[in-house]
């Protein structure tokens, strides 16, 4: 890291925080629902960090662990890991499942006016 720039960090949500970290947010938020045992979910890390990072200010990034809040993981319907789901005001805008390439996400983010740029990533998915 070069000098002191501040990096945008993603945030945990759980059950107590959800309503305020990503329902009551005035910034759209893109919510990672994901588990510790899933390699596919540890390998889009980076690549949700470096959306973070690109969109400060106007996107913020919350992951969810579907093994400690398995009622958020019900409420919103999560089949498999890792699913992304883009909130805008409180409401679903798109949902994501599976690895998919930096720039499938960065598209559907800016198809919904949500982001700035981004590229890159793998593929595949694991059952929750």
């Amino acid at each position: 890291m070069k000098g002191n720039k501040k990096v945008k960090t993603i945030i945990e949500v759980n059950a107590s925080n959800f309503e305020k970290e990503v329902l009551q947010s005035n910034t759209p938020v893109l919510v990672d629902f994901w588990a510790e045992w899933c390699g596919p979910c540890r390998s889009i890390a980076p690549m949700l960090e470096e959306i973070t990072s690109e969109n400060e200010g106007t996107l913020k990034v919350a992951k969810v662990n579907v093994d400690e809040n398995s009622d958020l993981a019900t409420r919103f319907e999560i089949r498999s890991i890792p699913t992304m789901i883009i909130f805008n005001r409180g409401e679903i805008q798109d949902r994501i499942v599976g690895i998919v390439p930096k720039q499938t996400i960065v598209a559907k983010l800016t198809e919904l006016g949500q982001a700035s740029r981004t590229t890159e990533t793998a593929e595949c998915e694991c059952m929750a």
